[in-house]
């Protein structure tokens, strides 16, 4: 009969006090001489709210958010060399090889690598410091190696819940930032490959 109950306070069917507490499944051991509430349930999901007085961003985030920028930057100012490079050949295959020993495309893959590998050792710093700071299982500093926006936002998200609205900045900033990088990479892309192109097939009068 006591398994169709659903969660509430009954009579002990024990008879050592007036009420018992049965949670659907079992009774439990606490009991009452009136009906108070239910007891609180917890939920291992549940983040721990951090306090008001805590700050929420740390030096470390704010250079994994700027740092991919500073690389888009530099792609950019050494797209110039890039293009120079190609305008020396003739043939597609020659312009392929020109495009990958460039000089400006070497420093630009060289820095970007570069970048890439202190983005992760700065997400790595900021992921302690909110762990010393009290934030409950921040978002893990490791999905920087997948990309750098996959920590950034995602431990907006998980600040944000726990420090009650707070820490949006991180998110705005990275979503700009990357909206910045696609359309760079998207112009650099074009001009590379009209460059190619001028390779393949010369502009008349281009050389006059």
């Amino acid at each position: 009969m006591s398994r169709r109950l659903g969660p509430g306070w009954y009579p002990d069917p024990f008879g050592e006090a007036q009420l018992r507490w049965w949670d659907g499944t079992k009774w439990w051991e606490q009991v009452s001489g009136g009906a108070p509430a239910a007891p609180p349930v917890h939920y291992a999901a549940d983040r721990r709210p951090l306090p008001p007085e805590t700050p929420v961003n740390t030096p470390w985030v704010w250079l994994v958010v700027l740092l991919p920028l500073a690389s888009t930057v530099l792609s950019l100012a050494t797209l110039g060399t890039v293009t120079q490079s190609l305008a020396a050949f003739s043939h597609p295959g020659a312009a392929n090889l020109a495009l990958l020993t460039s000089p400006g495309y070497l420093l630009s893959s060289l820095i970007g690598l570069v970048i890439f590998g202190v983005v992760v050792v700065f997400s790595w710093l900021d992921y302690r410091t909110l762990e010393r700071r009290g934030v409950d299982r921040p978002f893990h500093w490791a999905w920087s190696f997948l990309a750098w926006p996959v920590y950034t936002i995602g431990r907006a998200v998980i600040v944000r819940r726990v420090a009650g609205g707070r820490g949006t900045g991180v998110l705005w900033a990275s979503i700009a930032v990357l909206v910045l990088s696609i359309a760079a990479g998207v112009a650099a892309s074009l001009i590379v490959a009209s460059a190619v192109l001028q390779t393949v097939h010369p502009v008349p009068g281009a050389g006059a």
